[in-house]
């Protein structure tokens, strides 16, 4: 009778030893997951404020032009107007 009870003990014990090293995996796969996505979320922040700061600099841009062309449009009525007038 105690070996049976030697058997079942060694027999839960490999069971308990399995479970615990998947286990083990798997919070490790988790563990790897959550780190690899923390990485993809700063290189997306990082892609994110540089698009960012490039859509101010080319909002700068145009807005430099739109003032530009704005003042090459009174010249140009003013030069038209010495002509006509």
């Amino acid at each position: 009778m105690t070996k049976t009870g030697t058997t079942t003990w060694r027999l839960d014990r490999r069971i308990n030893l399995s479970v615990l090293l998947q286990l083990m995996v798997l919070a490790s796969m988790i563990l790897a997951s959550w780190v690899n996505l923390q990485r993809q979320l700063d290189l997306l922040q990082h892609d994110v404020s540089t698009l960012l700061q490039s859509q101010k600099e080319f909002q700068q841009k145009l807005e430099t032009l739109s003032e530009r062309s704005l003042s090459h449009e009174y010249r140009l009525q003013l030069i038209e107007k010495g002509r006509n007038g």
